[in-house]
């Protein structure tokens, strides 16, 4: 595998920490981070969903945590297993933590577990103080600012 070295880039541009930040995280991938699977996928135009596969995990056994732009999907199975005895067992439960960075304005709108999968909705809601506006523009006779005409005061004939 390939690793990067960004930080030269860090000398050279402003306001792009986070964008780095990541490129660094995913250089740094543990072994199980990518348990359990996951999909992420768009649903709207400003809606997402995450679905994991978290067979055997209670939904009081999952802890989802937003801060700010990071969500947090946490998995701890209880201390009931000991009064079984397995053959085989295939189904993984042990404990995991899935980090997700999410974009500016992004919200968890809910979460739903059926049948061994955790559905979580996200929405990305921009203020409206911070969406991109219309300015109309003005046409017509009117004129703004200077038209370097000397300016004519009335009653006064102009010299030519």
């Amino acid at each position: 595998m390939r690793t990067f070295d960004v930080s030269p880039l860090y000398r050279s541009t402003v306001g792009f920490d986070r964008l780095f930040e990541l490129l660094d995280q995913t250089a740094r991938v543990e072994p199980l981070a990518n348990w359990p699977p996951y999909n992420i996928e768009k649903t709207g135009d400003d809606q997402y969903r995450i679905t994991m596969a978290v067979a055997g995990f209670a939904a009081d056994e999952i802890d989802l945590t937003q801060h700010d732009t990071t969500l947090t999907v946490a998995g701890r199975k209880r201390d009931g297993e000991g009064e079984r005895q397995y053959l085989h067992r295939g189904i993984a439960g042990r404990t995991f933590r899935q980090t997700f960075s999410l974009a500016d304005h992004v919200k968890v709108t809910g979460a739903t577990l059926e049948h061994g999968l955790l559905a979580i909705e996200l929405v990305r809601e921009v203020p409206e103080a911070l969406k991109p506006r219309r300015i109309a523009i003005a046409a017509g006779t009117t004129r703004l600012g200077q038209d370097n005409a000397p300016a004519q005061i009335e009653g006064q004939v102009r010299a030519a």
